[in-house]
């Protein structure tokens, strides 16, 4: 099995490293990954600027690439130019810091793997919660596993599922459970400074003020010690709404006073 590694971390992250290191159990990894940390980035491509890529040997251990670009960037330069064979799987991580409810939406771990399943192949993204001690190669022997067992099942081509291991300080997680993504806002709030040449800067902070708002999802599981394990997909139709939309009177689809269409 042929899999692209890929992460927002960065190409000398320890996450991505441990992962690479479980990964070469299953198969022949290929990696591709910022050159800098990407947090946050969301699923942004970049189309007008160059992409500088160039090849490291990372921790003595491997060769990568290492692009000048975005997480999703760096899934569809390495699939399209940079690896010599497609891949059967894509896995993104080992993220610092978890992706759950929300931040699903922010996070370009998940978009790195959503990009993976965009071009066609199987996709995986892997967090681990933030705690006292991140312990990323235990993180990665369990992905590692869980991996494994979601591609000999029903991980299929264009499939995407996001895993997130709860914080391992206190002990190894309690199971795995398959959750829908929560949708509990942040509590986000901004922290002013003044800067030396007079500006204003702004830094934003947030949290989860009420973590088990949403019961049986993968916010409240990961809180309660649970290994997460969420499929995800592109469709973000409302389609609960469609009908009421088709129902309106939307007028004839040009504006007044405008000449009808021929």
């Amino acid at each position: 099995m042929r899999i692209l590694l890929t992460n927002d971390d960065g190409i000398l992250a320890p996450g991505l490293l441990a992962m690479y290191r479980q990964l070469c159990e299953l198969g022949e990894v290929m990696v591709a990954a910022p050159d800098s940390v990407q947090s946050a980035a969301g699923h942004g491509i970049t189309i007008n600027a160059p992409l500088l890529a160039r090849k490291v040997h990372v921790h003595k251990e491997f060769w990568g690439w290492s692009i000048a670009g975005r997480p999703a960037d760096c899934v569809k330069l390495g699939v399209y130019e940079l690896i010599e064979h497609k891949p059967d799987l894509v896995v993104s991580g080992i993220n610092d810091g978890a992706n759950v409810s929300i931040n699903v939406l922010y996070s370009g771990t998940v978009a790195a793997a959503a990009e993976g399943a965009l071009l066609g192949f199987p996709a995986v993204a892997v967090s681990l919660q933030w705690g006292q001690e991140l312990d990323f190669d235990r993180a990665a022997r369990i992905a590692r596993s869980l991996i494994e067992r979601a591609v000999a099942g029903p991980l299929m081509p264009g499939h995407l599922i996001n895993i997130n291991i709860p914080n391992l300080s206190a002990g190894p997680p309690l199971g795995v459970r398959v959750v829908p993504q929560s949708v509990q806002r942040m509590d986000d709030s901004y922290e002013r400074r003044e800067a030396p040449d007079g500006s204003v800067q702004y830094f934003l902070q947030g949290w989860f003020k009420e973590p088990h708002a949403h019961l049986d999802a993968d916010l409240s599981a990961l809180m309660d010690r649970y290994v997460t394990v969420t499929p995800l997909h592109f469709d973000l139709t409302a389609r609960e709404q469609l009908g009421e939309l088709e129902r309106l009177d939307w007028g004839p689809g040009y504006g007044e006073g405008e000449d009808r269409p021929e």
